[in-house]
């Protein structure tokens, strides 16, 4: 996931006219053609490292698609609920893919089919997620996720509706979009974290394991 961010930073730093998170879309990034974009906000697209951004979406699709697949008892439940998630979650990252495969000015259908998978697929599931992550994942975590998809879903239907808040339309776009992308970056972090504290506290204890035999023996032969 941190790719899609540091690909993101690079790509709109290409561009010889600002790139602006309120003012464009996320999208404006993969587009193929220099051009005046009229609609939903008139704004001037010119991206230079385009094939660079759309490898990183299909490279983010690829990915949330694998680990929706592979976490399996690791990070969920048994049970519907998890199936529905997981199933959403892997539907968002096939948003992905098919936006990168399809910027918005060459295939605008099949982009914007895969926006609609990565802002209401991928939200739904985060609310349902909340519900089928497994039972070791702690309460507030499982909660917190559940209301990061309310927000996202709220903030899809406010871009759509051409409600910014201020934002701007790239901000609003950004409110529907990132949480998924943060969540499943937290989830991946902190599963590296719970791995690595629990190989290291592995190790101590068969170093134990091991010198315990010499060390009883002392004991019961004092010199």
């Amino acid at each position: 996931m941190l790719q899609f961010f540091v690909i993101h930073g690079i790509a709109e730093s290409a561009w010889a006219r600002p790139y602006s998170w309120a003012r464009n879309n996320i999208s404006d990034l993969g587009n193929a053609h220099c051009a005046l974009q009229a609609e939903p906000e008139p704004r001037y697209i010119c991206s230079p490292e385009h094939g660079l951004m759309n490898v990183s979406f299909v490279a983010l699709g690829v990915l949330l698609v694998v680990g929706a697949a592979l976490t399996g008892g690791v990070l969920w439940r048994r049970g519907p609920a998890a199936v529905m998630a997981r199933l959403l979650l892997a539907g968002a990252g096939v948003g992905f893919v098919l936006a990168g495969l399809a910027p918005a000015d060459v295939n605008e259908n099949q982009h914007v089919l895969g926006a609609l998978l990565i802002m209401a697929a991928g939200n739904i599931g985060l609310v349902v997620a909340g519900f089928g992550l497994a039972e070791h994942i702690p309460t507030p975590v499982r909660w917190s996720t559940s209301l990061l998809g309310v927000a996202a879903i709220t903030a899809f239907g406010l871009f759509l509706s051409h409600h910014y808040l201020g934002l701007g339309m790239g901000g609003m776009e950004r409110v529907a979009a990132f949480p998924l992308l943060f969540w499943a970056l937290a989830i991946g972090v902190r599963g590296v974290i719970r791995q690595t504290v629990r190989m290291h506290g592995a190790m101590p204890t068969e170093r134990r394991s091991r010198a315990c035999p010499g060390q009883d023996s002392s004991l019961r032969h004092p010199l």
